[in-house]
């Protein structure tokens, strides 16, 4: 299934690198948006804004948005991995790939980010815009689409939560 979504963030594409890159940000960001009962369990930030950088993070969050009949496959938590793997910013842009995986579960999300500017010709105020593009894929043949459906929803969920997180923090 494929998956596009789209975060805006109200600064350049330098500082939002810059933001994306910092540890604390990383920790705190995962720790708003994973929602009631997740547990942030390792962040590590890689490399620097300027020569790209790599940030992993692994948490577990309830089972809950996956479908019933696809939980005993799952247990009652999910421990999921995420990893963006950024190059430096060339020409005002900034890009990455994005790899999702929940351990012991057949779904994985693959796909590629990109930061670029979104702010208007001649306006003062700088905008950049996130998009995350990539393949929801589930490898339980008679669940997969539902599983897939589940995981898109799951992981847009996740990435709103992380663009009010990653506002919030701009605008503190």
């Amino acid at each position: 299934m494929h998956l596009r979504v789209e975060q805006r963030y109200p600064a350049s594409v330098s500082r939002v690198g810059q933001v994306l890159a910092d540890e604390a940000f990383v920790r705190w960001r995962a720790e708003r948006s994973g929602g009631s009962g997740s547990e942030v369990m390792q962040v590590d930030v890689t490399g620097t804004p300027d020569h790209g950088f790599t940030v992993t993070v692994r948490r577990t969050l309830p089972s809950g948005q996956i479908p019933a009949q696809a939980r005993p496959f799952v247990g009652s938590r999910l421990e999921i991995r995420q990893v963006e793997a950024w190059e430096p910013e060339h020409d005002g842009v900034r890009r990455g790939t994005v790899s999702l995986e929940i351990t012991g579960a057949p779904v994985r999300l693959t796909g590629t980010v990109t930061l670029a500017s979104d702010s208007d010709p001649g306006s003062d105020a700088p905008s950049t815009v996130q998009e995350y593009d990539g393949e929801v894929r589930a490898s339980l043949p008679l669940f997969a689409s539902a599983i897939e459906d589940a995981a898109a929803t799951a992981v847009r969920a996740a990435l709103s939560a992380e663009e009010a997180a990653g506002q919030h923090w701009l605008a503190g």
